[in-house]
C-alpha cells in the first residue's frame, strides 16, 4: 500500500503570481473607478431636479436612491483604496505579510480576498473587539 503524501500549498508568491494578482486589482480599480463616475453623474443630476414639485412619496423615493447613490460611491472609494494598498505592499515586496502579527497571510485567503491585511487569527481577533 502507497502512502499518500500530501504538499502544503506553498506561503511564497511568484514573480507570475503576484503580477497576476497586481493586474486583478489594478482592473478592479479600473471598473470600480467607472462605477464612481457613474454614481456621481447620477447623484449630480438628481440634484438639478431636486423636489421641484414632488410630493412626499417622491421625495423620499428620491433621497432614498440618492443615499443609495452616496453609499456605493463612498464604498467604492474604500475598495479602491484597499486595493491600492495591497498594490503598494506587493511592489513594495510585504504583500502576504499580516500588518499585525508579521506571519504570512495564507495564500488561500489572499486568491479569495486579495485585499487582506490581517491573517485569519488576528482578523477573527479584530471582528471580537
Amino acid at each position: 500500500m502507497a502512502a499518500v503524501t500530501q504538499t502544503a500549498t506553498p506561503v511564497t508568491w511568484s514573480k507570475e503570481e503576484l503580477a497576476e494578482v497586481r493586474d486583478r486589482l489594478a482592473q478592479e480599480i479600473n471598473e470600480l473607478n467607472a462605477d464612481i463616475l457613474k454614481h456621481e453623474s447620477e447623484i449630480a443630476s438628481g440634484d438639478v431636479t431636486q423636489g421641484a414639485g414632488d410630493d412626499q412619496a417622491d421625495a423620499g423615493a428620491k433621497t432614498y436612491e440618492r443615499e443609495r447613490e452616496i453609499a456605493l460611491t463612498l464604498n467604492s472609494r474604500d475598495l479602491v483604496a484597499q486595493n491600492e494598498r495591497a498594490i503598494a505592499r506587493i511592489d513594495a515586496g510585504t504583500y502576504g505579510v499580516c500588518e499585525s502579527c508579521h506571519k504570512p497571510i495564507g495564500k488561500e485567503r489572499l486568491q479569495a480576498f486579495p485585499r487582506a491585511t490581517l491573517c485569519v487569527t488576528c482578523k477573527q481577533r479584530e471582528e471580537r473587539r
